[in-house]
């Protein structure tokens, strides 16, 4: 008897955590939908034929007939070419000197010893404090000085730093226990070696996952290209597109501009898909205490 209660007990159980996980994975699947449906629209939209599009009196949610032509209006209509390869241009070069600056100074301040460092370190991090705006008309101010508006340099310049990305990595970095670094001093190695050799490989992907949110915010960059450029020849994606809504190709145009947004948005998720399990397993260092 007692057994029988106590099976009855345990399908009981089971019974409600199976209900709980069907309840858990349906809300799961209403999110999932509700984030992903913008970007279905957005796909859809561009397949859709300019007279097909106009001649929707109810917006319908398949297409008998996609078409490319969009996509080859986008790049004929606009120089998006141009735009990829400036985009490509400000990302690469940014992320590649941010991160020489991060990973240096994340190791001076995890690694180094010298006189008022917590000081020097507290008050890095009450930069954050600022607020975006107030940096952005400094910055404005700084290079319009220097006669860099319309380069290269006056879009990288401002964003080759990140107080929350040298956080980041410092706290990786604090996290490799002492004695490997004083090992590596007794056997004669310098602090770039060690740094190279033993701290990068070990917080490769807090590293990776850095990269990664840079390229993103590089990539998406709006309010700074914007201010610093009105030479359509330094425009990135994302000025470049509120230029094509601006000048009214995109207003007449909306699968045009859809595809063209499409496209944009497409190395993004391809990167983010490559790489999710790297940034995933980097922001779950970044919080671990050791």
């Amino acid at each position: 008897m007692h057994q029988t209660e106590f099976e009855r007990i345990e399908r009981s159980a089971r019974i409600r955590k199976r209900v709980l996980r069907v309840v858990i994975y349906t809300l799961l699947t209403i999110w999932g939908l509700i984030v992903l449906f913008p970007f279905y629209w957005m796909i859809l939209t561009s397949v859709k034929s300019y007279g097909s599009y106009n001649s929707e009196y109810i917006p319908a949610f398949i297409t008998l007939s996609p078409t490319l032509e969009n996509y080859a209006h986008a790049f004929t209509a606009v120089p998006l070419a141009r735009y990829f390869t400036n985009t490509l241009i400000f990302t690469v070069v940014t992320t590649a000197i941010m991160l020489v600056v991060t990973v240096l100074a994340a190791f001076a301040f995890a690694r180094l010893n010298f006189k008022g460092k917590n000081l020097v370190f507290t008050l890095f991090l009450a930069l954050m404090m600022i607020p975006n705006e107030l940096v952005v008309i400094t910055n404005y101010v700084t290079i319009t000085d220097l006669d860099l508006r319309n380069t290269f340099a006056g879009l990288i310049l401002p964003s080759v730093t990140s107080v929350f990305y040298i956080y980041l990595l410092k706290e990786n970095f604090s996290q490799i226990p002492d004695n490997l670094y004083y090992a590596a001093k007794v056997d004669g190695t310098s602090d770039f070696k060690y740094l190279m050799k033993v701290m990068v490989p070990i917080c490769k992907p807090t590293i990776i996952t850095v990269a990664i949110l840079k390229i993103i915010e590089c990539w998406n960059s709006y309010v700074w290209p914007r201010l610093v450029t009105d030479d359509e020849l330094y425009f990135l994606v994302s000025n470049g597109i509120q230029s094509i809504r601006e000048n009214g190709f995109g207003r007449e145009n909306i699968p045009a501009m859809m595809a063209a947004v499409v496209v944009i948005s497409v190395p993004l998720i391809i990167l983010f898909l490559i790489f999710r399990k790297k940034i995933m397993a980097g922001v779950a260092r970044g919080g671990m205490k050791g």
